[in-house]
């Protein structure tokens, strides 16, 4: 079972650069065990810090639990808004993720996305109806480092898909939304409700992803 963490940081902003060597020391360990596939700093679009999105694979909530004990950004009041998402990772070919010693980018290179379907009694069949041609758009992105990370955000139950989060090779806005207008999801009427936060990948010691190198 995968779980995705949105967390929103709060209002004392000088918290994130005191905690984050310890934080970046949990991340580091989750990730080469295989717990966290991925995460990355949500900024602004004026490219100040404002959240984070950690992934996790854990049986269930009690490994979601057990991480942010561990966090620092959580036990030492960094994020203010802490978001549980179950989250599906789409397998897909996609390219490795920034190991430690790779270089890191100090201005944003990708754009995360939260895309929500629509709540109405036709929305499963929309999404079912127009999720083959997604899949087979996603495949090259992935392969092509277009596509970093991408799934399904889950009902409570975990059965049902009620959304998707990307992260894809985007640096403004205007980019990601002009390749989200294109998306079978966007055209078919899946994805309803959108929001939008900058990044830029972090290097961590990741275990290849679902269906990637």
């Amino acid at each position: 079972m995968g779980y995705a963490i949105l967390a929103f940081d709060g209002a004392d902003k000088a918290r994130r650069a005191a905690a984050m060597d310890r934080h970046r020391a949990v991340i580091s360990r989750w990730a080469e065990d295989g717990r966290m596939p991925f995460g990355t700093p949500l900024f602004t679009s004026a490219w100040e810090a404002s959240g984070s999105l950690m992934i996790l694979e854990v049986p269930d909530m009690g490994g979601v639990k057990a991480y942010l004990a561990e966090e620092p950004f959580s036990v030492e009041g960094v994020w203010g808004d802490v978001r549980v998402l179950p989250f599906r990772i789409a397998a897909l070919p996609y390219q490795r993720l920034p190991e430690p010693g790779d270089p890191v980018a100090t201005t944003r290179t990708h754009t995360v996305a939260f895309a929500y379907d629509g709540t109405d009694a036709e929305a499963p069949a929309r999404r079912q109806a127009a999720r083959p041609a997604h899949i087979a758009r996603m495949q090259p992105m992935a392969a092509d480092g277009t596509l970093a990370i991408g799934g399904a955000i889950l009902d409570e139950a975990g059965s049902r898909m009620i959304g998707s989060i990307t992260v894809t090779r985007h640096a403004s806005d205007e980019a990601a939304r002009a390749w989200i207008a294109e998306d079978p999801y966007m055209k078919g009427g899946v994805w309803r409700d959108i929001t939008l936060h900058a990044t830029r990948l972090a290097a961590l010691p990741y275990r290849p992803l679902p269906g990637g190198a």
